[in-house]
């Protein structure tokens, strides 16, 4: 899959951490139903390589990606678990060659232009703002674009449903990440609906 093949099937990508491996499915169809198809599941609890491996197994609607990867190893476990893309915080060679090796999508983390820079150099195009709002948000963005006209970006980190609008108006932003369509509360309760409707909320933005 091409990195930015994950930007054509919605406007926002759900940042989300799995805490019981049991929600992971129901959790994976509700954000379906509500038209959220590319679903990024961090590796920040234990219950997140096996999450991507049930929604891989039992969601096929779901394009099911791994996201806080820090290093090889990490990439190499989230493919085997069934992740289609990668999501990195930074940028280091050594994520990016261990995607490469395994033939998997790269969205790698950047804040600065020679984090954009050493990703360039290394075929990365497509890129996360990390963290967004952070570390300057729209003015970045928009200071972007000058010097690198031919970079994308996914602001992730501080994007708001109030704010996604904005940074998706940018000519360098595909997509935005967002953490708001599986809310800590809703996923403790089980509250498959309103994580649904939150999905149509998010399709509906652009």
């Amino acid at each position: 899959m091409n990195p930015l093949e994950l930007a054509s099937f919605g406007p926002v990508i759900p940042v989300i951490v799995v805490d019981r491996v049991e929600d992971a499915v129901p959790m994976a169809k509700a954000l379906v139903a509500g038209g959220v198809r590319v679903l990024e599941v961090t590796l920040r609890t234990a219950a997140g390589l096996p999450a991507i491996a049930a929604i891989a197994r039992e969601v096929p609607d779901a394009i099911v990606g791994a996201g806080t990867v820090r290093g090889g190893a990490d990439v190499h476990a989230a493919h085997e678990a069934g992740a289609r893309f990668i999501v990195s915080p930074g940028y280091t060679k050594a994520v990016g060659d261990a995607c490469k090796s395994l033939g998997v999508a790269l969205l790698p983390g950047v804040s600065t232009g020679s984090e954009i820079m050493m990703a360039a150099d290394d075929g990365f195009t497509f890129l996360k703002l990390f963290p967004a709002t952070a570390v300057g948000g729209i003015p970045l963005l928009k200071a972007f674009s000058g010097p690198f006209a031919d970079i994308a970006f996914c602001p992730t980190g501080g994007v708001t449903v109030e704010t996604a609008p904005q940074f998706l108006a940018l000519p360098n932003v595909k997509v935005v990440g967002g953490s708001w369509l599986t809310p800590a509360d809703a996923m403790k309760s089980g509250d498959w609906a309103r994580i649904t409707e939150l999905a149509k909320q998010a399709s509906a933005i652009r």
